[in-house]
């Protein structure tokens, strides 16, 4: 390190501090918290937990739940992405964006959908005369709904990985095999999914973590089918007892964290034994022929689609046009209402809606800036410069595959008393939430650009330092430029997906600092249905504008730089 520019070393420095400070500091406190007492390291209130059988039922749960919907997203996800990135089905680009598009919608909005499609007020079902009688349990009030929504919700996470492993495939092994006769299927058995084992095994885990932690589903699925998870029992806790109760609800986060975390360390385990050296440079996927197939294939697919996406978003609508929530929508019962409410005379809305997009946006344009800088540290020759980088980026990687609602526990621990120094208190206020926001989410926007600085030939840097260009300026003319749609693209991710998330926020907001998420959660809870689904039909149809929105700029702008698009 002692070979370093000043202002290199200077900013490391800061990046390595920042990132204990918010990503590596809170879930510290909250071990700290969890399993400590005033004599030292202290596992009995662990234990304790443990043999608590509400924690046992709840922790069973999110095992079983999380198991279950991972391996059945793992399947449709990657069946769908061998089926679109290995044959000849045509519109490939359209089904890639609707495939994705759940990704983007919040799960609490998702559950709302569903738990309106399936039930007996369904006014699309009673409108085609297939709705369940009125006073019957809800179809979805139970673990295989809780299961089926989870699968839905995270499908599409597998989907991309696998169809991004697909993108990178040289084509040799595949080549040689059709040239020798192999049926598709064989060669699908024999060469591709061999090859995409370590792909299938980060699927698998990321779809479990993002399971373990999901609240939205959970809480609205899972409460009334007396199916009750970690993350909720957490939520319920500390929504009866308030502060109070920290000490405990933090042991119950820490079993949550425990659990992801030992996920995360068997799939690293399991996919360094897994890995397969590949020869050759990444080829266009191949196009194996469906022949007379292809229009039944075609439509099964779109089918598929058409029943995630449509079903719900209608019966969504049909509830935000009604007046009271049950009534069949009618030219009698059509009603703007709801819209009106929620767009203009209920503040809460309002504020939430400019809550979230600010700090979205902040938290978005701030993690661009941080990936900028951590990814050149973490691309550099400098051993020291790597280890130092490498803590940082290790930290915001644990933060993100904790689930959120512990991140939130371990947030109130760490500023709910006032900051030191300065006695200014966030705890309450919008700022904690973007610090949450860019603790949680800083690993998804730094990815992209570690791998575009990977990418870069080491002479630039070389060529820089010969013509005597600062850190700075080497930063300011070289690499940012160069890295600059990598950083774009996660940046619209952190956007897209903090926009809308309710897991992070749901113990961390207050009076006069809503999110969408939260006021859509709390107005479903609160027995507001029809309040709810128009809120969530607008949240869905500016998600589509977004994304519609840069799919346009997508020939304008550098590739990669939209996610979702090639």
């Amino acid at each position: 390190m002692q070979t370093l520019p000043t202002a290199e070393k200077s900013t490391l420095l800061l990046l390595v501090l920042g990132a204990t400070l918010i990503c590596g500091l809170p879930l510290l406190l909250l071990f700290k918290t969890g399993l400590t007492s005033a004599t030292g390291l202290d596992f009995g209130p662990l234990l304790e937990a443990v043999q608590n059988r509400s924690v046992q039922r709840a922790l069973w749960h999110s095992i079983e739940s999380s198991f279950l919907s991972a391996l059945a997203a793992t399947l449709l996800g990657t069946f769908l992405a061998l089926l679109i990135g290995l044959t000849d089905i045509r519109a490939k680009g359209y089904l890639v964006f609707l495939i994705l598009l759940p990704m983007m919608i919040p799960p609490h909005v998702t559950a709302i959908a569903w738990i309106q499609t399936l039930g007996p007020a369904s006014p699309v079902l009673r409108w085609l005369g297939l709705a369940p009688e009125i006073g019957s349990t809800h179809p979805l009030y139970s673990r295989a709904g809780l299961v089926l929504l989870l699968t839905l919700q995270h499908a599409p996470l597998v989907f991309l990985l696998v169809r991004a492993a697909l993108r990178s495939f040289p084509r040799e092994l595949s080549d040689a095999a059709r040239t020798s006769g192999a049926p598709a299927l064989t060669m699908l058995r024999r060469i591709t999914l061999p090859l995409l084992g370590p792909s299938l095994l980060a699927g698998f885990a990321l779809a479990f973590v993002a399971a373990l932690g999901n609240f939205g589903i959970n809480a609205l699925i899972g409460i009334p089918a007396r199916y009750t998870t970690l993350p909720v029992l957490v939520w319920r806790r500390l929504a009866s007892f308030g502060p109070d109760v920290l000490p405990n609800v933090a042991v119950i986060s820490v079993i949550l964290a425990l659990v992801a975390l030992v996920a995360i360390v068997i799939q690293s385990l399991l996919q360094q034994r897994m890995r397969t050296g590949l020869i050759g440079l990444p080829q266009d996927p191949l196009a194996i022929s469906l022949g007379r197939k292809k229009p039944w294939v075609e439509a099964l697919v779109w089918l598929f689609v058409a029943s995630v996406l449509l079903l719900p978003a209608a019966s969504l609508l049909a509830t935000s046009l009604v007046r009271t929530y049950g009534l069949p929508l009618s030219a009698e019962t059509l009603t703007l209402d709801n819209f009106i409410e929620v767009l203009w005379r209920q503040s809460v809305t309002l504020r939430a809606f400019a809550n979230s997009t600010f700090i979205a946006g902040v938290a978005a344009a701030v993690i661009a800036l941080i990936s900028l800088l951590l990814g050149y540290y973490l691309a550099h020759r400098h051993a020291g410069h790597r280890r130092w980088a490498g803590a940082a980026f290790t930290q915001s990687e644990i933060a993100f595959a904790v689930p959120g609602l512990v991140m939130s526990i371990a947030f109130i621990l760490a500023f709910i008393r006032p900051l030191p120094f300065l006695g200014v208190s966030i705890y309450g206020t919008l700022w904690i939430i973007l610090i949450a926001y860019v603790s949680v989410f800083l690993a998804v926007g730094l990815k992209p650009v570690t791998a575009a600085f990977l990418q870069m030939d080491t002479s630039l840097e070389d060529a820089a330092r010969v013509s005597g260009a600062g850190f700075f300026r080497r930063m300011r003319r070289i690499f940012a430029p160069l890295a600059a749609p990598s950083a774009a693209s996660g940046a619209i991710l952190v956007f897209l997906t903090a926009y809308n998330e309710v897991t992070v926020s749901a113990l961390l907001w207050s009076t006069g600092n809503e999110t969408i998420g939260t006021t859509i959660f709390n107005y479903e809870d609160g027995g507001y249905t029809t309040l709810a689904a128009a809120m969530s039909t607008v949240v869905v149809l500016a998600t589509i504008v977004i994304m519609l929105g840069m799919n346009a700029l997508a020939g304008r702008v550098p590739a990669g730089t939209i996610p979702w698009k090639d």
